[in-house]
């Protein structure tokens, strides 16, 4: 199985920014897809999930400003991540497994990540 994020990059505080995970290779009829973010000296963090059956996740942290959903094809994945703060940097990681889980050690697959900038 191979991801691969993009869409990161540099911003000013109350931009937005969209991520974009391909998935190739899956071969689970149903499977959760989604997104987790890390900063240095910290664990991956869960931010946003989607199981192909349509199930949303979001952190308490991203709610109601980032947006999960699927592009055109079920191994897609955007983030659109609005009203982005300082506190929203961090390299940010698609991951996909047989399920959603709050523990990064249980998502099978991971992309490279993309880094996130936002500036005051």
């Amino acid at each position: 199985v191979h991801l691969v994020e993009s869409g990161g990059g540099s911003v000013q505080a109350g931009a937005s920014l969209r991520l974009f995970c391909a998935a190739s290779g899956i071969t689970y009829s149903r499977y959760c897809m989604g997104w987790f973010r890390q900063t240095p000296g910290n664990q991956r963090e869960r931010i946003a999930t989607r199981f192909t059956t349509g199930n949303t996740f979001y952190a308490d942290s991203v709610r109601g400003r980032f947006t999960i959903s699927q592009g055109n094809t079920k191994s897609t994945l955007y983030l659109q991540m609005d009203s982005l703060t300082p506190q929203d940097s961090a390299m940010y990681y698609c991951a996909a497994g047989p399920g959603c889980y709050n523990d990064p050690q249980k998502m099978n697959w991971w992309g490279q990540g993309t880094q996130v900038t936002v500036s005051s």
